[in-house]
């Protein structure tokens, strides 16, 4: 009787698998190249997803399924993940924006970096940066609800920025906290964490940011490392104390006790451009020593930045709107000047492109400025103006806000972060719906906003071969997925989220320019997230499936 039973259970259970295996696939993508993200070679079968994961890998012809999509010849990889998105600001007021990013392959970023969507309070909330819209939350609980609501096309993750923390407390004075200032600059950064957020996250060039001593930091880290998260940063220095400053950044890793991630890592001004090979050294020794680093670049020798940071950060110890009136003074901008010219004791932008105004290209303007000057130098804008160049950036800077590219970098730098196994890469850039572009405050036009993904695929992988495309795949996927403690993204394997992309690797390709900076790449077939398509046959379809991925120290509101 007793093996009878069990017979019967053994057909029972038969049955069931047979029966799970003629479920329809959600989705079928056949005979496409896998490059699955984890730097294996490339190889070719189908893949079958059900539910918003893939759930099957190999030869599944004849199975059933709601949509076949054939992908023969063409690249299928995991979702590309942006480890520095900008601002989700932008798919609040209008969700089209996300199409820049998801056109190249980008189904999840990270965002925050000094300042970040929360905290606020009421002072802070006031001073909304230009937003169409009002700051009506406080906490990130309450803003990633107002996502959620709203609908985001792709998925984003949060940092908590360690300004946007000071400005609550500090306010954007050149001041240090006391000990119970400290104190609640600590749970602001803990409750962001318990809310959702991934890590804590610096831009120390800015003010205030800039203001912060290197114990604040790593207090703040300790907290964001009690609740599992990650330590980013904007470093101290990009150019003639670059290694001074990921010293620091991997001092505050090793004292905090935190995993270190490094953003946009450059070696800005030609002077320091030998700097690049010894900064990857120092980070690799660091990994061998066993601190967990990495680190991240956008594929481009321009950066960007605000035209206010080519004026040394103490003049801004007061706060900004204290400080810019007073340029009226001729007196005043002589003597700036004179410091720019002639000091290197901070990171000194106008030194950088080599004391050379044709070398600043304007990437955006602020309402109150003329907007045909973007896509212009500085020079060329005080060749139209009929000033000199110098009367031409104080102007500038007192008119209001204004965007620069510098041509600061070289190729070879950008070779030697590719070749480097701990580097991802990023856009550094908000999204961005061309159609409203030009009206949007605060919104740098970069060409790499639009092109930062397939730029690499195209320039440095087909065109230049400085790596290989399994290479290149992975620094997009699982490299940045496994520093966001997202383990089931950025690999094509069974049970990983279907955010998946499939691409044409001879055509795939950034348009955007410096001086057509607003053009979708071109070459993504399909973007899936989470298993529904985003960008079909080319399209965006308008779909809004993605969703705000929370940190490691999430607690739901039912269960604190």
């Amino acid at each position: 009787m007793m093996r009878q039973l069990i017979a019967l259970l053994c057909l029972v259970l038969q049955l069931g698998v047979c029966a799970f295996a003629q479920q329809a696939f959600d989705l079928i993508i056949r005979k496409g190249t896998i490059v699955d993200g984890t730097g294996n070679p490339w190889f070719v079968a189908d893949v079958g997803v059900r539910g918003g994961r893939v759930v099957s890998i190999g030869r599944l012809s004849g199975a059933p399924a709601k949509r076949v999509v054939d992908a023969a010849g063409l690249v299928v990889a995991p979702g590309f993940i942006d480890m520095m998105g900008g601002s989700t600001y932008p798919l609040l007021v209008d969700p089209a924006s996300a199409q820049s990013k998801l056109t190249q392959g980008i189904t999840t970023m990270m965002v925050g970096e000094g300042e970040s969507p929360a905290p606020q309070d009421d002072r802070t909330a006031a001073d909304n940066k230009g937003l169409t819209i009002p700051v009506t939350w406080r906490t990130y609980a309450e803003y990633f609800r107002r996502l959620e609501e709203k609908g985001v096309g792709l998925n984003v993750v949060h940092n908590v920025g360690a300004a946007q923390v000071r400005q609550l407390v500090l306010g954007v004075e050149d001041r240090q906290p006391a000990p119970a200032q400290m104190a609640e600059m600590k749970e602001l950064v803990a409750q962001a964490m318990r809310d959702g957020a991934v890590g804590l996250s610096t831009a120390l060039i800015y003010p205030p940011g800039a203001y912060a001593r290197t114990e604040e930091i790593v207090e703040l880290a300790r907290t964001a490392a009690e609740h599992g998260g990650v330590y980013f940063s904007h470093m101290r220095n990009e150019s003639s104390r670059l290694l001074e400053a990921i010293e620091e950044t991997l001092r505050i890793g090793r004292e905090a006790n935190i995993p270190v991630h490094i953003y946009h890592l450059k070696a800005a001004g030609q002077e320091n451009w030998p700097l690049m090979a010894k900064a990857i050294e120092s980070i690799g020794r660091a990994r061998q020593e066993g601190i967990d680093v990495t680190a991240d670049i956008y594929p481009y020798i321009r950066n960007g930045i605000g035209l206010r940071s080519f004026i040394h950060p103490r003049h801004y110890a007061a706060g900004t709107e204290s400080f810019v009136p007073r340029l009226s003074d001729p007196g005043l901008r002589r003597s700036i000047q004179d410091e720019i010219e002639t000091s290197s004791d901070w990171e000194n932008w106008y030194r950088h492109v080599g004391n050379d105004w044709s070398n600043v290209l304007i990437s955006a303007v602020g309402k109150g400025i003329e907007p045909s000057y973007q896509g212009l130098s500085i020079q060329e804008v005080a060749a139209k103006r009929g000033v000199d160049a110098w009367t031409a950036f104080f102007d500038l800077v007192q008119q209001g806000e204004v965007f620069v590219s510098p041509k600061s970098m070289n190729e070879e730098q950008k070779h030697q972060a590719l070749r480097a196994p701990f580097v991802a890469i990023d856009t550094d850039a908000a999204p961005i719906n061309p159609e409203t572009a030009k009206t949007a405050l605060g919104q740098s036009f970069h060409p790499r906003a639009f092109g930062a993904f397939p730029r690499v695929l195209s320039k440095y992988v087909r065109e230049e071969r400085v790596i290989s495309l399994e290479v290149a795949v992975q620094k997009m996927t699982s490299l940045a997925a496994n520093r966001l403690w997202l383990y089931d993204r950025g690999r094509i394997s069974i049970g990983s989220v279907a955010d998946i992309v499939i691409f044409d690797p001879h055509k795939v390709k950034d348009t955007a320019t410096f001086t057509e900076p607003l053009s979708y790449s071109v070459g993504m077939q399909y973007v899936f997230v989470r298993g529904t398509p985003v960008i079909d046959e080319g399209r965006w379809t308008g779909s809004m499936t993605g969703e705000v991925i929370r940190g490691p120290s999430y607690q739901h509101p039912r269960a604190r």
